[in-house]
């Protein structure tokens, strides 16, 4: 009887350079901005705690709770550009995301209803730009391929978009 836990069974293949492909290096900065963003608050909390439960002296809580903030953060946005994929095929767009967490989302592209891109002034300063592809089904069904290379952005979603027109007729 094999055992169900065994990591050989459960260990998910690293993406190779030759299917899959990862935002430009210029995009992990914008990768460490976003989530410093997300993590200050969580620093701001920790500040709070300190502050008021007298556990630490003012001056030294608020360094220590914004250090905080930002080392998650900017070790959380280098680990989710390390780990984040996107692969285009014949059957459509998979995206990959994560190492602990791990998921990967398949889009087919019967699936694909409208494709977006998305250029903030960072990201047109760093020549990138989020693809967003709106699928079938709720409101909510839309997955996000942020931080490519513009140039790679529109490619995609030419391609997405004449898959598209191809199977439709």
């Amino acid at each position: 009887m094999t055992d169900p836990f065994d990591a050989t069974r459960v260990a998910v293949a690293a993406p190779t350079a030759a299917d899959w492909q990862r935002s430009p290096p210029r995009a992990r900065s914008l990768f460490v901005l976003g989530h410093l963003l997300l993590a200050l608050p969580g620093g701001a909390a920790g500040l709070f705690l300190a502050r008021f439960s007298d556990l630490l002296p003012s001056p030294v809580g608020a360094g220590l709770g914004l250090l905080l903030g930002v080392a998650l953060g900017a070790w959380l946005g280098l680990k989710r550009y390390k780990h984040s994929y996107w692969r285009h095929d014949d059957e459509g767009l998979a995206v990959r995301r994560g190492k602990l967490w791990f998921r990967e989302t398949r889009v087919p592209a019967t699936r694909v209803q409208h494709l977006d891109l998305k250029r903030g002034p960072l990201q047109r300063s760093r020549r990138l730009a989020t693809l967003v592809v709106h699928t079938a089904g709720t409101r909510h069904s839309a997955v996000t391929v942020p931080h490519l290379d513009a140039d790679d952005a529109e490619r995609l979603r030419e391609r997405l978009s004449r898959q598209i027109d191809h199977d439709d007729a």
